[in-house]
């Protein structure tokens, strides 16, 4: 019906406005749309449901508990310490160390465990120097972002398209990590002089940071050799997951009951340090975006968007890489890739062209476009949720004035990358 695809965009449309105004807390307006959705019958209570992605929300559970019990044993302020002194103690050097450190990490781990592991490290090494984290929190967002788009397993989009056209991991080493490296380290410099000056601490704190000994921030080891033999396991678990069959989230939930299993861990307590109201914030959205795959507005962007392009190989690639850029800083990554997948299947059957650029088009667009908004990806609402809670709220237009410009650039140099190597 006509008057559900008017009603179910305009209201994507309001949504969005509020959360950008954030007049009122984003969580209750997506939960809200959602509910809208099914009360006037454009989703069924179940289909809504079915639109949920139960494996992002229970990777995010699961993390959150084990990086919660974690927290407690002092291993991440042992961590700061020791990276504090790898620097010197300069909070510069300090944001690109830890940009590093979540950018390959997050090339062979979930984008959302790798910040969920770094994020307090970065508290606790800001809080000693007493420099404000959100520009160190930025970069990690975009690290966690680019890094993720390097392999097969770093973003979901990318397990997507792998699967859907064939290529296996040595084939984004190959044709993705290059220009990664290359938009990484552009990324890093560029956020270098904007941060530069909010980047300051006196001697005093760095001498004081320099001077702490790491081995006194451990405050329970018992606690600390179970929660790293676990992250051991969780971390094997999520790189041979695929082998194993097994979903990412099913790793992580195991992962978190098993600690709180030999730790004995009180199950209520443990359920405290989780960010309920991020996970329900992302079932609202996820509900919403369902709406409109479900009234076939996603789709019809996609259609349009090849049709314009006329089946031209160079055409198509530029157009996939900056739509879904444009797209993915604003719609979840996931249904919008799902829905271009057979869409580019389509393009190569009808116009018998060579559809290998697009797949490397829809990646970099999807992925990297995700750095453009604080609701791109799932990492960027994990920090900027876990941000809030320890009193420095990132507000969507601070980091949407920084990101989306410095998101453009990663765009650019991908197509200049695409149109050299491959059209």
């Amino acid at each position: 019906m006509e008057w559900q695809i008017w009603f179910a965009g305009i209201l994507f449309l309001i949504i969005y406005t509020v959360i950008i105004s954030e007049k009122i807390h984003r969580t209750i307006i997506a939960l809200w749309g959602a509910a809208l959705l099914i009360i006037l019958g454009i989703l069924t209570q179940q289909e809504a449901i079915n639109y949920i992605d139960f494996n992002t929300i229970g990777l995010l559970f699961g993390m959150m508990v084990i990086v919660g019990i974690t927290r407690k044993s002092g291993i991440f302020e042992y961590v700061a310490i020791k990276a504090a002194h790898s620097t010197g103690g300069d909070p510069v050097k300090i944001m690109i160390t830890l940009s590093i450190v979540t950018a390959v990490a997050s090339a062979f781990l979930d984008n959302v465990t790798t910040v969920l592991l770094v994020v307090p490290v970065t508290i606790s090494i800001c809080s000693v120097l007493e420099v404000n984290p959100i520009p160190v929190f930025v970069a990690e967002i975009f690290s966690s972002n680019i890094g993720g788009t390097a392999t097969l397993i770093g973003d979901p989009p990318n397990i997507m398209i792998g699967s859907a056209a064939g290529l296996g991991f040595m084939d984004f080493i190959k044709n993705l990590t290059p220009v990664i490296i290359v938009i990484f380290i552009v990324t890093i410099l560029l956020l270098k002089l904007i941060f530069k000056k909010d980047l300051q601490s006196s001697k005093k704190n760095m001498t004081k940071l320099m001077a702490m000994n790491p081995d006194d921030a451990i405050k329970d080891q018992v606690l600390l050799k179970k929660s790293l033999l676990v992250i051991a396991v969780v971390i094997i678990g999520f790189v041979t997951h695929q082998y194993l069959g097994l979903e990412s989230a099913t790793i992580a939930i195991t992962g978190a009951t098993l600690l709180m299993l030999i730790n004995r861990q009180d199950p209520q307590e443990a359920l405290l340090t989780v960010e309920w109201a991020t996970l329900f914030f992302f079932v609202g959205l996820f509900i919403l975006v369902g709406g409109l795959e479900k009234v076939g507005i996603i789709e019809g962007m996609a259609r349009e968007t090849i049709k314009i392009t006329r089946g031209d190989v160079t055409l198509s690639s530029i157009f996939i890489l900056w739509f879904s850029a444009i797209a993915s800083a604003f719609i979840d990554n996931i249904p919008f890739v799902a829905t271009f997948i057979p869409l580019i299947k389509e393009m190569g059957q009808i116009g018998h062209m060579n559809i290998m650029p697009l797949w490397w088009a829809l990646s970099l667009g999807a992925c990297l476009g995700g750095n453009g908004t604080i609701i791109g990806a799932s990492a960027n609402v994990i920090v900027s949720g876990i941000a809030a809670q320890e009193g420095y709220p990132m507000t969507f237009i601070y980091y949407m004035k920084i990101a989306f410009p410095l998101m453009l650039v990663s765009i650019l140099i991908s197509m200049v990358y695409l149109l050299i190597f491959f059209v």
